[in-house]
Parts: C-alpha cells; structure tokens; sequence
C-alpha cells in the first residue's frame, strides 16, 4: 500500500474505534512519526493534509523539518524520544511539543530555556508504566510529584505520554496512563502505537503516534 492509503486507512481504523467507545474522531490527534523517514515521504502526508509529525531525534529533526516548516507554516512538530539536557535549546527552538518530559533535571532545563526563547511549549510527562529500566519516564508512584514539580517551575504540562512493554497486553498500561492522568487533572492522554492505537482509542488517548502503519517499516540497515 501507498502512503496515502495507509493515511486513509488509519484515519478510518480511528473513527472506527472513535465511533465503538462513542467518542468524537475528531478529539483524537494523529501524530505522524516520521523517524528514519526522508523529506520525500514526509510531504506525501502533507499534502494529503497530515499536519501533525513526530521525531524521536533531536538532531534529525533538525536535518528534516525547518524547510518543511518554512513552507508548510502550519506544521507541528512533536518530540517524542528520550531528551538529553544538553540538546533542550535545539528542542526548544525547533518542536511545538515536548512528550517526554520525565525527570526534575530535565524540566528544570527546560522551563529555563523556555523563558530565554520566550517560549510556552506544551508538555507531556513521560510515564514508564512497565518500571522498564532501559526506558524513559518516570516511574507511576511518582508521577504526580512530578506533574506538580513541573508546575511549579511554570512548565505548561498538558497530559501524559507512556510507550508499553512491547511483550505485555498494552490495555493494563492505557488504563494506568488514563487513572494517573486523572489523578493529576490532566485530559490528554499520547498512547497507541501502530500494533495498538484502535484499542488505546478505545480507552481514551487524545493523541496517538503512527509510524509503521503510515510510512511501512523503517530500514535500520542505512
């Protein structure tokens, strides 16, 4: 299938699943990500009119998107991999939204670097539902601490973000995302991946990350 079909196809999977748990298709976002994805591709879903795009690496998405978004002024860009404190300034230049905000450090970084570029982002705090400790994000006990630490340094923290074990069922980790979020009186919810998101749809994600289901997979190879 085409690029374009799959965009299709994934915008009628959600509506689909939207219209099942009586939810508007339009309160859910579909977040394009484009990592390991060239210029070429990208354009393809914009002008198919894909808006919203997602990139795992600070550096390569400085090598894709700034002519993109010259041209295409309406674009917003997501960062959804794990932030190093020494490229904050470059994220903060470049994405409209932060998803994986999930440590003191790194939100104290961010919050500063904000105020210098006169910035507001939104933010999501990471969670790391499965206790993984080859990932990013906090882990759930902490999480409202977090949240709130966030606050306090004026971060704009909008919803939370998680990425379940790839082994486990991923209904137990939406459900978790959708009870913490509620805990800490925050609506939106990024969760649900290509193998996923009709179900995490389903229980209530707002924003959803499509990579493999768009673009097909990804050549680790170059």
């Amino acid at each position: 299938m085409t690029v374009l079909e799959n965009f299709n196809a994934v915008r009628a999977a959600v509506k689909k699943a939207a219209q099942y748990s009586k939810r508007n298709p339009e309160d859910i976002t579909l977040v394009a990500v484009s990592k390991m994805h060239e210029q070429e591709e990208i354009l393809e879903l914009i002008k198919a009119g894909q808006r919203v795009f997602a990139e795992n690496r600070v550096q390569e998405a400085l090598r894709k998107f700034p002519p993109l978004k010259e041209n295409y002024p309406d674009l917003k860009l997501h960062l959804i991999g794990s932030l190093q404190t020494n490229k904050v300034k470059d994220a903060v230049r470049l994405f409209d939204v932060i998803e994986t905000v999930d440590r003191p450090e790194l939100a104290k970084k961010l919050a500063e670097e904000m105020n210098k570029q006169n910035k507001n982002l939104p933010c999501f705090v990471q969670v790391n539902t499965g206790e993984e400790p080859q990932k990013g994000g906090c882990v759930p006990r902490e999480t409202i601490s977090l949240v709130n630490h966030c606050r306090n340094l004026g971060l704009n923290i909008i919803g939370l973000m998680c990425i379940p074990p790839v082994d486990d069922e991923p209904s137990p980790h939406f459900a978790l995302l959708k009870k913490l979020a509620g805990q800490a009186g925050l609506k939106e919810l990024s969760m649900g991946m290509s193998a996923d998101y009709p179900l995490a749809v389903q229980q209530g994600a707002t924003f959803i990350r499509i990579g493999t289901a768009l673009f097909g997979a990804r050549d680790y190879s170059k």
